[in-house]
């Protein structure tokens, strides 16, 4: 059973030195973190934790499937919007047998005065948060709206599917011409991830986005995903992961929740390279040579907000979840982020719930309910506004 008994999640407290080289050397200019500490710490992550993406992936063909013009109204709003299906066709000439196309959405509003940023959302299926149903749609999409910014959404499961038995299909087999992993390949995250950053090869086309401002947010597993892809690729500007967890934005080395041993289940290996297993014995978390607080770190100097529900006496609430975790990685991220120019968290006391940490570049927020980003997206674009400037559109007029 998972542990939630705080006094035993830190069997070993020490943490991997985001600024130590392997070598024992300290780093001490960002110069030596671009050129050789952060290429250090993505090999191992790339070799022990997510595996290698192929240094050669097909190319991608967008396709845009259908436009559609539409005023989205609730209780206080009106919108004009213009939405956009995108099919993302992979070259299978390499294996005709397995065919992928990514499923992504983008809803823009009409009349901003420039090009929207656009905040990408990590989802499943036919997107959790990513469809507007009926004449209601949820507060922190229309707040999206209201700020001239664009909602975009990518079916993660149309690039990979969440599951032990899809790795001889989706990106993955299809770059392994349907054959099995080998120990450093990548797993389902960094699929995932990748799927993000052709979604956002697509935006970097399209003259009504932004692309310099495109932010991530995803939940639970997609909160993993969110943080893989902000840690990978530079071209994100700022990421919303709500409750990552193990393999996300927690501290793997705590005994708190989701464990390292959780990669090795039936549930969840998929997602990370085949030699994450052996840290769930013979070897230990101890031994993990890289911890979340690096991930985070290889996010900088771009702005991350790690949101999370409260723990409520363990799982019934966010506890899997390991809230405290996700905050000591954050604290531990700091030292990378200062030495690149920008503010750390501002404090390593774990706050009381609802407390919004975000006057650095790292923040973080736990809410009060239970394994749900919902609560925490006003906080977080309140902190993106930092990133992508004010709104570039007056707030929309009430619905007759």
């Amino acid at each position: 059973d998972a542990n939630y008994d705080e006094a035993k999640a830190n069997p070993y407290p020490d943490l991997p030195d985001p600024l130590t080289l392997n070598n024992g050397t300290k780093v001490t200019t960002p110069g030596t973190w671009w050129n050789q500490r952060r290429p250090e710490i993505i090999e191992m992550f790339d070799r022990e934790i997510y595996g290698r993406t192929p240094k050669m992936t097909p190319k991608v063909t967008w396709e845009i499937a259908g436009v559609t013009n539409r005023v989205l109204t609730n209780a206080a709003s009106r919108f004009e919007v213009v939405e956009k299906k995108l099919l993302g066709h992979v070259d299978n000439s390499s294996d005709t047998n397995i065919s992928v196309t990514i499923q992504f959405s983008l809803t823009l509003p009409v009349g901003t005065p420039r090009p929207s940023p656009v905040i990408m959302v990590l989802t499943f299926g036919g997107g959790r948060g990513g469809r507007f149903g009926g004449d209601a749609f949820p507060a922190w999409q229309a707040t999206i709206l209201s700020n001239g910014w664009g909602l975009a959404t990518l079916n993660t499961y149309s690039v990979q599917a969440d599951g032990g038995a899809g790795l001889t299909s989706g990106i993955i087999g299809l770059c392994n011409k349907g054959q099995p992993r080998q120990l450093d390949d990548w797993g389902v995250l960094k699929a995932w991830a990748w799927g993000a950053s052709r979604a956002l090869d697509y935006l970097e086309t399209d003259p009504a986005v932004d692309a310099t401002r495109v932010g991530l947010e995803g939940h639970s597993r997609w909160g993993k995903a969110t943080m893989v892809a902000m840690a990978y690729d530079r071209r994100f500007a700022i990421a919303y992961s709500s409750s990552s967890g193990q393999g996300g934005a927690k501290i793997n080395r705590r005994d708190y929740g989701e464990v390292i041993e959780n990669a090795a289940w039936n549930e969840a290996y998929h997602w990370y390279a085949g030699n994450i297993v052996k840290y769930a014995g013979p070897l230990t978390a101890r031994d993990l040579p890289v911890d979340g607080h690096e991930l985070i770190a290889l996010c900088a100097p771009r702005p991350v907000f790690i949101g999370c529900g409260s723990t409520n006496g363990g799982r019934m609430g966010d506890g899997f979840a390991d809230p405290r975790g996700m905050f000591m990685a954050a604290v531990a991220a700091g030292p990378v982020y200062r030495l690149l120019g920008k503010r750390d968290l501002g404090t390593d006391t774990f706050p009381p719930p609802e407390t919004s940490l975000t006057n650095g570049d790292i923040a973080f927020r736990e809410h009060s309910g239970g394994h749900t980003d919902v609560p925490n997206w006003p906080a977080f674009l309140s902190f993106a506004e930092r990133c992508f400037g004010s709104p570039i559109r007056k707030p929309p007029s009430p619905s007759p």
